[in-house]
């Protein structure tokens, strides 16, 4: 029987979005690189497998969600679970990636040797049960930013109390009978405002429970711009052109919620006011107290969640809990919700590393110490980078950026005969900051088991893919910050 490769130039982690992106990179730009993808589940998807729940949705536009080497071609631009799933399956057989992931192969602990100038990875194999070795010279993170195991899931008072089923998103029973029921969903967020719409027309009532207001946007679920291009131009092209014209709307709105942020408030709850109207109290249940964009917006496509609420199916509470009943929730107000089943969308656990146990030279990593090199590298650990998108903008952006840089970095040090590239940070260099500089509770939470950004280039993150996007492609891959060296040096 012949034995399994386990050495490679490149062992990329997960075999979501970003993975399914690092390996067309690698085979495009780096064809000389060995390279596996590394998937601890059973097949490929990541978020888009993992979440199981009505209604299972893009809150990015597709043309920018998407990879920029695969066009969208759907008409829609806000895509459902499956549809994204049947993309990324796409996308593997195009790029004969099949035989490159491996599944059910979960990295456990990574270890660097400088004087080897390697990786050694120990690999869960459920498949066969044993506990496998892997090295590699290069290691890319791309399982993603949140504990897949776990989703933040808050014990409230007299918990038990309740005589229903209680369920978070993250894990959820596909067998779930919620026809005619009365339904409680605890959070405001984009999967609450995804399953409130989708269960609305089977439920008896469906109320979303949030303790302050969230910002939405209403519109169509069609890009008539995008489609109309399509229609003039060949596919790449129109998906290119989408593509900017969606980057550059998004940089242009998120640029008038800093400038102008009142100005942006009034535009967006103006919106819920078109289609709830002004007898709705919008003032406690849809106007934060927050500005815009200091937390996540929420996309609502062809105003599904309010047409919900009109319908008379679905409501909204402000509102903070006391404790469960055996028949639903009472509220700090005196109020009580009646509840068949209770839905906790109250978010995921931020997680870096993937999780994995990372040591360099026997002394252990902990990523909180750490400053982010680009926002994909770390100060003092050698030839690792993570894969992440934007806080404000598609995840795919980010992705498909840090792959590029990977793969130039990869081609950099083999034309000159380097073995390992360390950040180091230089001289001036203060800690200023979060890796995320987000106010989102899933945000707040982890700070402890965040990187920090740095007080200058190129340690401080922009969040911004056009600055991205011109330093990846035509910036320098040196700077007196990252070190390079042989083995035998």
């Amino acid at each position: 029987m012949e034995t399994e490769q386990t050495n490679f130039d490149v062992i990329v982690v997960g075999a979501g979005i970003s993975g399914i992106g690092a390996g067309h990179h690698l085979q495009e730009q780096c064809p000389n690189k060995s390279f596996v993808i590394l998937e601890g589940r059973e097949t490929f998807g990541g978020t888009w497998d993992l979440f199981r729940y009505p209604g299972i949705r893009s809150d990015s536009d597709m043309h920018t969600m998407g990879f920029r080497f695969k066009p969208w071609v759907d008409e829609r631009f806000i895509a459902d679970g499956p549809s994204i799933i049947e993309y990324l399956d796409e996308t593997i057989s195009e790029n004969n990636l099949k035989d490159k992931i491996r599944y059910r192969h979960k990295v456990i602990t990574s270890s660097w040797s400088s004087s080897e100038s390697k990786w050694t990875l120990e690999v869960e194999n459920s498949s066969s049960g044993t506990t496998d070795k892997y090295k590699c010279n290069f290691l890319m993170l791309c399982g993603g930013y949140y504990n897949y195991e776990e989703g933040h899931n808050p014990d409230f008072k007299n918990q038990d109390q309740f005589d229903g089923p209680i369920i978070h998103p993250q894990k959820w029973p596909q067998d779930l009978d919620y026809k005619n029921k009365k339904v409680v969903i605890i959070g405001s967020g984009a999967t609450a405002v995804t399953i409130v719409p989708a269960m609305a027309d089977q439920v008896d009532h469906i109320t979303m429970l949030q303790r302050s207001p969230t910002y939405f946007m209403a519109a169509p679920d069609k890009d008539m711009i995008g489609n109309f291009l399509k229609k003039i131009f060949r596919q790449k092209t129109a998906y290119f052109l989408t593509r900017w014209k969606n980057i550059l709307m998004g940089n242009f709105f998120y640029n008038q919620c800093v400038k102008n942020p009142e100005k942006v408030k009034e535009m967006l709850i103006n919106g819920v006011k078109d289609h709830l109207g002004e007898d709705y109290d919008i003032d406690t249940h849809f106007t934060p107290k927050y500005k815009p964009w200091d937390e996540r917006l929420c996309f609502v496509p062809n105003a599904d969640l309010f047409e919900a609420m009109k319908a008379g199916k679905a409501s909204v509470v402000t509102d903070h809990i006391d404790e469960f009943t055996e028949t639903g929730i009472k509220l700090k107000s005196g109020k009580e919700l009646d509840a068949d089943i209770i839905i906790k969308a109250t978010g995921l656990n931020l997680q870096f590393l993937n999780g994995i146990d990372v040591k360099v030279d026997n002394s252990k990593i902990n990523i909180s110490e750490k400053l982010a090199y680009k926002g994909r590298m770390f100060n003092d650990i050698p030839n690792l980078a993570c894969s992440f998108g934007y806080a404000r903008a598609s995840w795919t952006l980010g992705a498909d950026l840090s792959s590029e840089y990977v793969c130039k970095l990869l081609n950099y040090m083999g034309k000159h005969g380097y073995d390992s590239c360390t950040p180091v940070k230089g001289e001036g260099v203060e800690e200023e900051g979060t890796y995320l500089n987000l106010s989102s509770g899933y945000v707040t939470r982890a700070i402890d088991r965040m990187p920090k950004q740095g007080s200058k280039e190129p340690w401080k993150g922009n969040q911004s893919y056009l600055s991205d996007v011109t330093e990846v492609r035509w910036g320098s891959i040196t700077n007196d910050d990252l070190h390079f060296k042989t083995a035998n040096q």
